[in-house]
């Protein structure tokens, strides 16, 4: 039996301050939102040296760089968060004039770059970084929100098929507003209580603190078939195997137990034909970019190995979603000619090393 290639994914959840405003004043994150920028264009140069295709789920107030146009763009039906502090609506005329003035809130010219390196797929992360699970989050002002997301990138030649939920708040509802507005694919949640979604004031300390404690050694358990019960009729989950958490000086002895969990998850993931989906924000790498550059470079070092040994393939989501094909309540693989005729397995995902 010929042996199915694994997969290796990377999503980035491309947001500036529209994804932190609501829990981080902008003078105390100033630094990782500017350093973004730099840190952006650094990590397209890794990719491209190691030919990593990437899915970037950007904002989509971000495909602006002026006001004014944004402005025009908003939908008329908004999310009536029970907390009002949850909407950027309100805080939308203290926004600067242009990305020139307000580089934390306009991304038009990192979008332009990141369109300018091959196999970067642009996806969405809806347009004002919607919170679906939370009070007052209507599924009508979901769907006008993507409707939205969907026609600006339209507006720019870009056909969104995938979609990465804010905070990772999915749900059947709103898979079915994304199913019927044509979306392909989208990021599930990993295994394990820690990780499902939840409300933002629901993250307890202690499922923060197992979290925090599982990218460095195993508690999230073995890699487990994505049996996913908020799968649709024709939208893939793609679901996260591990978050990549930025270089901390304080937690600098532990770099080599981070990265361990990670490389370990992906050469069990080659070796038995599954999927490995790592993910972060760029704004995690706006901080000590150089030594967070050091280790993406270590990781994407260790997937060439695997690439050479198992032939791992580095797939965007949406090329990752379209050679699967629903059927049940488990996705199936199907060949495609640029894999050489070799399915990658679309059943099950890798979360934990589990092996050498």
């Amino acid at each position: 039996m010929t042996r199915r290639p694994g997969a290796f994914i990377i999503s980035l959840d491309f947001e500036l301050y529209w994804g932190v405003r609501d829990v981080l004043p902008l003078d105390r994150y100033r630094d990782n939102l500017l350093g973004a920028r730099v840190a952006i264009p650094q990590m397209l140069a890794l990719f491209d040296e190691f030919d990593v295709h990437a899915t970037w789920a950007t904002v989509g107030f971000l495909f602006f760089d002026r006001r004014d146009a944004l402005l025009e763009a908003l939908p008329s039906v908004r999310p009536g968060y029970v907390n009002p502090s949850l909407s950027p609506y309100p805080f939308m005329a203290a926004i600067g004039a242009s990305e020139e003035s307000d580089p934390f809130h306009y991304g038009r010219s990192l979008i332009e770059e990141i369109r300018r390196h091959p196999g970067q797929e642009i996806a969405t992360h809806t347009f004002s970084h919607f919170y679906c699970l939370e009070a007052g989050a209507e599924t009508g002002a979901f769907r006008a929100d993507l409707e939205t997301a969907l026609r600006v990138a339209r507006d720019d030649g870009i056909e969104i098929q995938t979609i990465v939920f804010p905070r990772n708040q999915v749900s059947a509802p709103h898979l079915r507003v994304c199913s019927e507005l044509g979306l392909v694919a989208y990021r599930g949640t990993q295994p394990g209580w820690a990780y499902q979604p939840s409300q933002t004031d629901s993250h307890s300390t202690a499922r923060r603190a197992l979290r925090l404690a599982d990218a460095y050694i195993s508690l999230s358990g073995e890699p487990k078939a994505a049996t996913d019960s908020l799968e649709t009729a024709t939208m893939v989950n793609v679901p996260a195997s591990r978050f990549l958490r930025p270089y901390s000086p304080r937690l600098r002895r532990l770099e080599h137990l981070k990265e361990r969990r990670i490389t370990r998850g992906m050469t069990f993931a080659a070796r038995h034909g599954l999927m490995y989906h790592l993910w972060w924000h760029p704004h995690n790498f706006g901080r000590h970019t150089r030594e967070n550059m050091s280790g993406l470079r270590r990781i994407l070092s260790h997937f060439a190995q695997l690439r050479d040994r198992w032939d791992m393939r580095a797939l965007s989501m949406a090329e990752y979603a379209r050679h699967a094909r629903p059927a049940g309540p488990a996705l199936q693989a199907r060949s495609a000619a640029e894999f050489r005729n070799q399915p990658v397995a679309m059943a099950a995902h890798a979360t934990d090393g589990g092996g050498r």
